[in-house]
């Protein structure tokens, strides 16, 4: 036989077992809580990211890197900047004029000649070389001159796509990017200046 006590203990459970069914179905409880939406959905947090860091260039065994440093173009007189870092951990000399290279779409050879100092392209590029030493970090710039002229219209223009520049004659070269197509017209020639130290305040 069951006892009063034991009864009533069932009455009480099964009492209150009913109120947490019916009160689950009470509109309203549950919002918030994953219930039906009060709102636009929250808009999802994006993964916290480390910074990227762009991986340094591994510095050449020559001790230097170059590059270009962006092209300027004005009534058909084209300039290049270039610059070189000495990137080694040994002082490093320069003492003339920056040896160039100018290739076809093909990256074939195109036949040039280069004009050390820029006279007969245009004036200001006439410093003569001298001779300079680059401390680990310095740097030393030049700029490479050509103008997109046609004077004879039975020659054809020549376009060209890519550019080597080495330290000086005999070093080795690095591909630069000419920002643009090397547009020599019929000229036949292109110009540099000489290396110069770069001021050590200037931004790069």
């Amino acid at each position: 036989m069951v006892s009063h006590d034991t009864a009533a203990r069932r009455r009480i459970s099964a009492t209150i077992a009913m109120a947490l069914v019916l009160g689950g179905c009470t509109p309203g409880d549950h919002r918030g809580q994953g219930g039906d939406p009060t709102g636009p959905p929250p808009t999802p947090s994006r993964p916290t990211q480390s910074p990227s860091v762009a991986p340094v260039a591994e510095c050449p065994a020559s001790g230097v890197r170059i590059r270009a440093t962006g092209g300027d173009a004005a009534s058909g007189l084209r300039a290049l900047g270039i610059e070189l870092v000495n990137c080694g951990e040994h002082p490093y000399q320069l003492n003339g004029y920056p040896v160039l290279h100018v290739f076809d779409e093909e990256r074939e050879p195109i036949m040039l000649r280069v004009v050390n100092g820029a006279k007969e392209i245009t004036m200001g590029f006439d410093q003569p070389p001298r001779k300079i030493t680059l401390a680990a970090g310095e740097r030393a710039t030049a700029v490479v001159l050509w103008r997109n002229l046609v004077t004879d219209s039975t020659v054809v223009a020549t376009n060209g796509e890519f550019l080597t520049v080495a330290p000086a004659a005999g070093q080795p070269a690095e591909e630069v990017d000419p920002d643009g197509p090397i547009d020599l017209g019929n000229t036949g020639r292109i110009g540099v200046s000489a290396w110069k130290k770069a001021d050590p305040s200037a931004t790069t």
